[in-house]
């Protein structure tokens, strides 16, 4: 299995005076599936935007392979929260899983063969090659996912970054995108989730990152999700969490 890892160092992020998140340090190890998790306003997709250079932050450095992550861009995929995408803009499904070849293809560049099929193939992975030809604002929210989940395997990348992935989705559209998120840790993939939902669901995280603008806690499930961290992030009502902790 692949050794490969994201270190951040004391990452902090104000907006204006209001600060965001507080001296961040952690690991992210490639191989295992990391949920990122906290009550509302903790900077759960702060941190993501932040470690992808989308906003600005301050800090000693957030590194992989040696390298600052923001030189890294063209290995990574990330997917925004879907209240930030213009769902009007006139696009079929194929339109969409396509823009996940570009930056391999260029710009202005005629897509090749294997662009195509892989295309294709990643439509059928997620259950929509049926539908390649719908106007994406078409589609029900959980089949918009799924349509930016493969243009995220598209892209071919060795980085995936998902901003609440499972808001407004349906059962079967979870468990799809549960399935693929392993499949991408399990051959070395780094696969980092903003998840807002704590139910049972919990329980697909090999790591988490706990939050409440500065670090609770990180590492695996059961010693993430323990009492007293739990306590700290939410300030109560936190046994519901316990049995989730373990497999």
């Amino acid at each position: 299995m692949s050794q490969a890892k994201i270190t951040v160092n004391h990452l902090g992020v104000y907006y204006r005076t209001f600060e965001a998140l507080r001296d961040i340090t952690l690991q992210i190890q490639a191989g295992r599936l990391t949920g990122i998790i906290g009550p509302n306003g903790a900077g759960k997709s702060t941190l993501l935007k932040a470690m992808l250079g989308l906003i600005p932050h301050n800090g000693d450095s957030i590194i992989y392979n040696d390298k600052p992550l923001q030189d890294q861009l063209r290995i990574i995929a990330y997917v925004p929260q879907r209240s930030q995408i213009d769902w009007t803009y006139p696009a079929t499904v194929w339109d969409v899983v396509m823009m996940g070849r570009v930056r391999k293809t260029g710009w202005f560049r005629r897509f090749s063969t294997v662009s195509r099929r892989i295309a294709m193939e990643v439509l059928t992975k997620v259950g929509m090659d049926t539908y390649s030809d719908r106007p994406i604002g078409q589609l029900s929210g959980g089949q918009q996912q799924r349509v930016f989940l493969a243009r995220s395997l598209a892209q071919e990348a060795d980085i995936f970054c998902f901003d609440e992935p499972f808001v407004g989705v349906d059962h079967k559209t979870e468990n799809i995108i549960f399935e693929i998120f392993h499949e991408l840790a399990n051959s070395g993939k780094i696969v980092i989730v903003v998840n807002h939902d704590l139910g049972e669901s919990i329980a697909n995280f090999d790591d988490l990152i706990l939050l409440n603008k500065e670090l609770i806690a990180f590492g695996n499930r059961q010693v993430v999700l323990q009492e007293e961290n739990l306590y700290q992030a939410y300030g109560g009502k936190v046994g519901f969490f316990s049995k989730y902790a373990v497999a």
